[in-house]
């Protein structure tokens, strides 16, 4: 599953495709589990009606959801990931599953591991026309005497059948992918009930993604 991704890096792509500008106090590119980056979400205020209120806002979370019980962010290392089959159920997951706290996650491209030949080759996947990807996730808060802290995760499907994705992963695991949501969604994404969850839970289409081998350039960025 994907525990490494590319955040959006100019800000002006960022606003222009997600109509919300990004926090300006995260500047990672690569991220992986506990880092710092940018989630997506419906803010709390947008339902009392205000019209000054806007449709999405965009904040700093740590990748890798957080529940309100955890000790420490340490936890953020195994939530990185929510398997749709099982994310109702998962106490790491449920509460934010059953409150419908969606979001979406900015990503330039995600990585994983082809395994064919023998060995894994670190391979970048990115929305074939060049546009950014809002991958669906759920969002919590973490509260600390000093303030809140909030953390976000990636929801993902079976892929086994999918053209591409079921290139991934080693042979005898399973094969998962990312839920990525089309553009025209975001919005209903966000304002879904619970209920109305596993609507939105559906493998993007091949032909829309490219796939490469991460390049030398890549791998020395990233070392």
């Amino acid at each position: 599953m994907c525990s490494h991704y590319q955040a959006i890096k100019e800000r002006e792509r960022y606003a222009k495709h997600f109509g919300v500008v990004p926090p300006v106090d995260v500047d990672k590119h690569d991220v992986w589990p506990c880092y710092p980056a940018t989630f997506i979400r419906r803010p709390r205020q947008a339902d009392v009606g205000d019209e000054a209120v806007p449709e999405r806002e965009a904040l700093p979370g740590l990748f890798g959801l957080i529940p309100h019980w955890a000790t420490d962010t340490n936890i953020g290392r195994q939530t990185y990931n929510a398997r749709t089959e099982t994310v109702a159920a998962k106490p790491s997951f449920r509460d934010a599953w059953k409150n419908a706290q969606h979001c979406v996650i900015p990503v330039d491209a995600f990585f994983e591991p082809d395994w064919r030949s023998g060995k894994a080759i670190a391979t970048r996947i990115s929305c074939a026309s060049g546009e950014p990807m809002g991958i669906a996730g759920l969002w919590s808060s973490w509260k600390l005497p000093k303030g809140v802290v909030h953390s976000f995760t990636m929801l993902t499907i079976n892929a086994d059948g999918h053209d591409l994705m079921c290139q991934f992963h080693k042979p005898v695991d399973e094969k998962r992918m990312v839920v990525i949501l089309p553009p025209d969604s975001y919005d209903n994404w966000l304002k879904a009930t619970p209920q109305k969850s596993l609507e939105f839970m559906r493998q993007y289409p091949a032909e829309r993604l490219l796939a490469g081998a991460e390049s030398p350039t890549q791998r020395s960025l990233l070392a």
